[in-house]
């Protein structure tokens, strides 16, 4: 239910209200258009976002096409370390940004509680990301021509609870995993907050045949062993059985929901053990938070299950971790300087 508080005020970013102020948009006239993108320079990097709080992002929508040439950042209260670094594209959803239809050719498309991906490659997050002094928020532009963003962020100002947690978002990508070692989804994470969800984007390197039976392990204030330990990679993203590979149709399903979903696979599915598949993941942790008081470290395992048992695989893996912190830190690893996400 909305509420109407009475010290709220709503502000916009976009292209055609830059500063976000009231009354600061077009001076078009009707059906004019003046302003609808930024245009960026090559190795150039613009401020999207720069407010004081107290206040609240609460919807952030891109356009354009945006990929991984795009990162963006975001800083809380003052702080020179970002404690959001992600490619756009990545960030919500679309890390295979190169490639426009799933297997059924359609549009990749999205649809849950947190994140929306549209057809047409529009990016929509509706994450809270509270924040009590400021707020700064940049889009780095890594490609070799200059490009045009089209963007609208907008939140509000007014007083928000003192122990508000801050949000984070952290990029990793091992291509390929190391074999028979643990994917690190998330770790280095120090202080008090809660688990949020995740992207994974799994490219298949080998036959596909029960490709998912790693375990989704978590660690919670320094255990030795994890306290969250689900039964599978299909397991944790709410599906069963190889995600229907393992029963009936014997083709894989996909699924979008409320809060987890496999949402789109790509690549010739005609071959039921194709190894070129490429699967696109999310949970969110919207009703379960995982909360912690001193750290956090999350694990996958890459594996399939066989007559002989359990054996390592060698997969892409690729995600986007999100959490919230008491107070907010920088983010724990750096950019790769290449992504490669291509289709081999």
């Amino acid at each position: 239910m909305i509420q109407i508080p009475r010290d709220r005020e709503t502000f916009a970013f976009s292209a055609e209200n830059p500063t976000g102020t009231r009354n600061g948009g077009t001076r078009g006239k009707a059906c004019e258009k003046l302003s609808s993108s930024i245009h960026v320079m090559p190795g150039q990097t613009i401020t999207l976002v720069e407010t004081d709080g107290p206040g609240m992002i609460t919807h952030m929508w891109f356009g354009g096409c945006l990929t991984h040439a795009a990162i963006l950042r975001m800083f809380w209260d003052d702080r020179e370390v970002p404690s959001v670094e992600a490619p756009v594209s990545a960030f919500f959803g679309y890390p295979y940004d190169e490639n426009k239809w799933d297997r059924d050719g359609n549009f990749i498309t999205l649809n849950s509680s947190k994140v929306l991906l549209g057809p047409g490659r529009s990016y929509n997050g509706y994450w809270e990301m509270p924040f009590h002094k400021h707020c700064r928020i940049t889009l780095e532009w890594r490609g070799t021509e200059p490009w045009d963003i089209y963007y609208m962020i907008t939140g509000w100002h007014g007083e928000i609870p003192a122990d508000a947690g801050y949000f984070h978002a952290a990029y990793r990508q091992e291509h390929p995993v190391s074999r028979g070692v643990p994917y690190v989804v998330l770790d280095q994470v120090e202080g008090e907050g809660c688990f949020a969800g995740l992207f994974l984007a799994i490219g298949l390197n080998g036959e596909s045949w029960c490709f998912c039976e790693g375990e989704a392990k978590m660690y919670i204030d320094g255990d030795t062993y994890p306290t969250l330990n689900y039964t599978g990679t299909e397991d944790y993203f709410a599906g069963s059985f190889s995600f229907g590979n393992d029963v009936d149709l014997m083709r894989y399903g996909t699924y979008s929901g409320l809060y987890a979903g496999m949402y789109a696979i790509l690549g010739n599915t005609s071959e039921r053990y194709n190894s070129q598949q490429r699967f696109l993941l999310y949970r969110w942790h919207e009703k379960d938070p995982v909360y912690f008081h001193a750290s956090f470290r999350m694990t996958i395992d890459n594996g399939t299950y066989s007559d002989w048992g359990d054996v390592p695989r060698y997969d892409d893996f690729t995600s986007v971790a999100f959490w919230y912190l008491r107070k907010p830190m920088g983010v724990p690893y750096r950019l790769p300087t290449h992504f490669e996400m291509k289709m081999r």
